[in-house]
């Protein structure tokens, strides 16, 4: 059986994501691993009110995330479709390849949010750092456009 790891970034763009895995998965049978890359938020260091605010901050976000991962993959579920929720901390791009890795993904799918080169090359790219380290195919699902579907 195939295993497809799939990036949530609970962007409007995750709904498209989800319907290109739930559509791969559907045609080869698979496994799809939903995968949410959780990092707390830089602006929380030195925060005034103190580590437990901020614990209890981040857990509460953690928990909410993992609510909607769960519920995505009951959906997939419901379509007959084999899908496991996994919400890991650690940065973006080394937590969707590590976990791919460690799942024996044979495809990744993930979301572009249609930024431009001079964001890339200031900002980085999470689906441009995946493709050229992934050591499986992987698909970039690209913000609809009103041209028409733009998909890869």
């Amino acid at each position: 059986m195939q295993n497809i790891v799939v990036a949530v970034d609970f962007s409007d763009q995750s709904e498209r994501v989800i319907q290109v895995a739930r559509d791969l998965a559907s045609a080869h049978s698979a496994r799809v691993w939903l995968i949410h890359a959780a990092e707390p938020d830089p602006d929380f260091v030195g925060y005034e009110a103190g580590p437990q605010s901020v614990r209890d901050s981040v857990a509460r976000e953690f928990r909410k995330e993992h609510r909607e991962l769960q519920q995505i993959a009951e959906g997939l579920r419901a379509d007959g479709i084999d899908a496991t929720a996994l919400l890991v901390q650690g940065p973006t791009i080394r937590t969707i390849l590590d976990e791919a890795e460690r799942l024996g993904a044979d495809h990744i799918v993930v979301g572009s949010h249609g930024r431009g080169a001079i964001s890339r090359v200031l900002l980085g790219s999470v689906s441009e750092g995946v493709v050229h380290k992934a050591p499986c195919t992987v698909t970039v699902v690209r913000p609809t456009t009103t041209k028409g579907d733009s998909s890869e």
